[in-house]
């Protein structure tokens, strides 16, 4: 069982989990995700997700230039998770630039590789925790019919996404939390 999903399952069991809900980001648990930009489709947008430290504080730092040139427009830092049953949203340790990100969530099953649940984000540049229920998901890329269940969860992303702009984003924890 990894790490996050023992975490997870811990946060789960009951309300003491408000305070010990985010699972840090370490250089372990960093070699989960990867980075991925617009130019999978003919883009141009540029940047990097990398792993740091600060003050003893594990991050991963998605930094470059979101260009909507040639139908681009998107940098992005993702991994896969599965959500646990019962749960009501994404927890998030982040900093930034004081820009709007999202989370894209893309699930299991779901036939158009397009497709994803995208919610926005505000950051600050000092770390803060935030919650983002599941219901503030809206689904992109396509009319077909799909619920998201936090068990079909096949990937998280941290994006910078549709509009032309230097991003700078930083997370150092995730989680999920129960209603």
């Amino acid at each position: 069982m990894s790490r996050l999903a023992a975490a997870l399952i811990l946060a789960l069991a009951g309300p003491a989990m408000a305070e010990n809900m985010i699972e840090p980001v370490t250089a372990e648990s960093a070699r989960a995700w990867s980075f991925l930009s617009d130019r999978v489709m003919g883009g141009v947008s540029t940047g990097a997700a990398a792993y740091a430290e600060e003050d003893g504080v594990g991050y991963l730092r998605l930094s470059g230039a979101v260009s909507t040139a040639n139908r681009g427009g998107f940098i992005q830092m993702r991994r896969g998770v599965t959500g646990p049953p019962g749960a009501e949203g994404i927890a998030l340790r982040v900093r930034g630039d004081g820009q709007r990100y999202f989370v894209h969530l893309r699930l299991r099953g779901v036939q158009r590789p397009w497709q994803f649940f995208q919610a926005p984000f505000e950051t600050s540049t000092t770390w803060r925790d935030i919650r983002i229920p599941f219901t503030a998901f809206r689904l992109q890329g396509g009319a077909q019919d799909v619920s998201l269940l936090p068990e079909r969860l096949e990937s998280l992303g941290i994006a910078a996404y549709g509009r032309d702009h230097q991003a700078d984003v930083s997370l150092s924890g995730l989680g999920f939390y129960p209603g």
